[in-house]
């Protein structure tokens, strides 16, 4: 399958699976390292990069982010959904505490928000706005421990937004519900993009490689699995060109087989091999970056011609498949 596919498998079904009950539960270590390493796997599949690559890499160019930072934004919104709802719609915002900053006056009595199972008789809870120690001597109550992670996402508002289901009564002093249900959306993409900055600051990459990390799957995932498997070797540095040698090989040739000038990188094997010239000035003369800014990576038209470049060059090919032409004589 091409790796879009593999992608949307990966997203629409695997990661709800593999990540059922992170809305309200934190997985365990034991169980996080088991879901890692079943999660790489998918990478890998996904991407169909070698196994030397490094994880960090492997979620970036996979569009799919580590399990950790994934478990943190499914609780952000499962704790958002609960702040924003009506008591009407779900009995736990009913249990918010009282100096949370929601539009809706309806608080349950301190007796009933107490009512935890296994709390001793001397258990004192921590305020919702505090961060819990290390170690953790006190700790929130379960809907005070949601309320506290909706404190990030509250930055510039005073109270967060309700989502109703019905209009609300006449004479009702709360803002109109297509207003509230905007900022919903904004706090969710708020949200989205604290996902983002957890993977970034969590999980880094190595110094070579400088593509940020993205939800959205990259688009020359939808080239065949090959050729986007190629590519995607080439841009984590782990793949068949001789300047991305494998760990087993102590004495690696980094020269460039085609012309024997300069080791044979991403950036030279595409946009400056002399013995890739005619197919680069046929298809790719107007591409003069491979970095993150750079059109090849957005543009349909460039994206399927880097597509037909990499096929008709061999470019990051196994050895055996390379044309004889792009290999010196004797070789």
């Amino acid at each position: 399958m091409r790796p879009f596919l593999c992608h949307r498998i990966a997203t629409g079904l695997l990661c709800h699976i593999l990540t059922y009950g992170a809305d309200l539960l934190t997985p365990t270590y034991t169980a996080l390292r088991g879901m890692n390493s079943f999660w790489h796997r998918v990478q890998r599949w996904t991407t169909n990069n070698f196994f030397s690559t490094p994880t960090s890499i492997l979620s970036r160019e996979a569009c799919l982010p580590p399990i950790v930072s994934y478990c943190g934004y499914r609780r952000r919104l499962a704790a958002l959904r609960v702040a924003c709802a009506p008591p009407y719609a779900n009995p736990a915002a009913d249990r918010l505490p009282p100096s949370f900053p929601s539009l809706s006056s309806f608080r349950a009595q301190d007796s009933y928000r107490h009512l935890t199972r296994g709390l001793s008789s001397v258990y004192l809870p921590l305020d919702w706005r505090t961060k819990v120690p290390s170690p953790p001597l006190r700790k929130h109550l379960p809907i005070d421990a949601l309320a506290d992670l909706t404190i990030s996402l509250q930055e510039g508002l005073t109270r967060l937004p309700l989502v109703l289901h019905t209009l609300p009564p006449p004479g009702t002093n709360i803002p109109p519900p297509d207003l509230m249900r905007k900022t919903y959306q904004a706090l969710r993409a708020r949200a989205r993009h604290m996902l983002l900055q957890d993977w970034a600051r969590e999980d880094p990459t190595p110094p070579y490689y400088h593509y940020p990390p993205s939800l959205n799957r990259h688009p020359f995932m939808g080239q065949g699995k090959f050729v986007a498997g190629r590519i995607h070797q080439m841009r984590a540095a782990k793949s068949y060109l001789a300047a991305h040698p494998s760990w087993s090989d102590e004495d690696p040739n980094l020269t460039c087989p085609g012309c024997e000038i300069e080791p044979e990188t991403f950036q030279h094997a595409i946009l400056s091999c002399p013995a890739r010239a005619r197919e680069r000035d046929l298809l790719l003369k107007d591409v003069s970056s491979l970095g993150q800014e750079g059109h090849i990576w957005t543009d349909p038209i460039l994206i399927q011609a880097l597509g037909e470049y990499t096929t008709a060059t061999k470019t990051g090919f196994p050895p055996d498949m390379i044309p004889e032409r792009f290999l010196p004589a004797g070789r």
